[in-house]
């Protein structure tokens, strides 16, 4: 809160019901009032001609539509940047991913500056400025703290972020990080749980981990994605005829990605192009499209899982230990 206040961002909320699905992939907690107990009793989806369809008509639903638990404050602070400038939200998401690493939870709260009049370079800028911040305040602020959990969970733990504080981000292109994986493993493919590797590959925890603490050993944003692999409000790169778009994500030693951002897509066509070719129905982001549609500007901004900054900065594994009351597959207890 201190450094985007410092910065003069405003601290807004965004929605946690939604209609929307921000990242595209379908993995969200539905909110009903429906009675899901009496299944006969659900109101069934027709068509024009009144015959019943699969599906359930959540027409009848208290909301009017099907409603879901949020998987980010980011579509809501696009809106809210649009009017004010430079904002930022901080506040619980929720995944229906069923994931049983150590890095994922099923709810978790999230830091999302969103900024006007911006584009990738800035976000990535805002990115480092931030985390040099909150871990330069939690070393000076928390050394005893920090001392402990060097002492039983990571030897390194203190000298790790002492180096993220003072010394500059890699950044490198996605391409280049592919390239350097390739060499890698191509020496012994053996080592590799998921050897192989190529452009349009979603690289896994393995291929981060080793770019950040192996290649580079320093903090590394690697941007220019594969569109394919991204969501779909991402900016298509102008160079490449939109292959890649204007997306990073910032690995770091320890935990692999710690953020993940982009610039946005501002140009309404474009947008709507890539909202059909993902079968997404255009009527449901129709306020989305309108802050393009009546003037939008270059705006960019990008999520900080905070539980995942508290594993990086307490040198803690499990991520299921950052948070007083983990919720994932299977456990929701208390």
């Amino acid at each position: 809160h201190a450094f985007f206040q410092k910065e003069g961002f405003n601290y807004v909320q965004t929605p946690l019901i939604t209609a929307s699905d921000c990242e595209g992939a379908g993995e969200m907690f539905r909110v009903t009032t429906l009675d899901t107990d009496d299944v006969a009793s659900l109101p069934r989806a027709k068509d024009e001609d009144g015959k019943e369809l699969p599906g359930v008509d959540y027409g009848e639903d208290f909301f009017g539509k099907a409603a879901f638990l949020t998987v980010s404050g980011q579509l809501g602070g696009e809106t809210y940047a649009s009017a004010l400038g430079d904002v930022y939200t901080f506040g619980p998401t929720f995944r229906a991913e069923n994931s049983q690493t150590t890095r994922h939870l099923a709810e978790f709260w999230m830091v999302e500056p969103e900024m006007a009049f911006a584009d990738l370079t800035s976000a990535m800028d805002n990115a480092e400025a931030m985390l040099k911040s909150v871990v330069g305040v939690a070393l000076k602020e928390c050394d005893e703290d920090l001392t402990f959990f060097g002492k039983f969970f990571d030897k390194g733990l203190k000298a790790r972020l002492e180096k993220l504080v003072s010394k500059p981000f890699v950044r490198v292109a996605y391409r280049d990080a592919v390239k350097y994986l390739q060499e890698e493993i191509a020496k012994d493919p053996s080592k590799w749980q998921f050897p192989e590797v190529e452009f349009g590959t979603d690289l896994a925890t393995e291929h981060e981990r080793w770019l950040a603490e192996t290649k580079f050993e320093s903090a590394v944003f690697v941007y220019n994605y594969p569109k394919s692999i991204k969501a779909f409000y991402m900016r298509d790169n102008d160079e490449d005829g939109g292959e890649t778009v204007n997306a990073m994500d910032l690995l770091v030693p320890g935990v692999g990605e710690l953020v993940g951002g982009s610039q946005r897509e501002e140009r309404l066509d474009v947008l709507v192009d890539k909202m059909k070719d993902l079968d997404l129905d255009v009527e449901d982001y129709w306020w989305y499209l309108d802050l393009r549609r009546f003037g939008s500007v270059p705006h960019a901004g990008y999520g900080l899982g905070f539980e995942r900054l508290v594993t990086y900065v307490c040198g803690i594994e499990n991520i299921r230990d950052a948070i007083a009351f983990p919720r994932y597959p299977g456990n929701a207890e208390f």
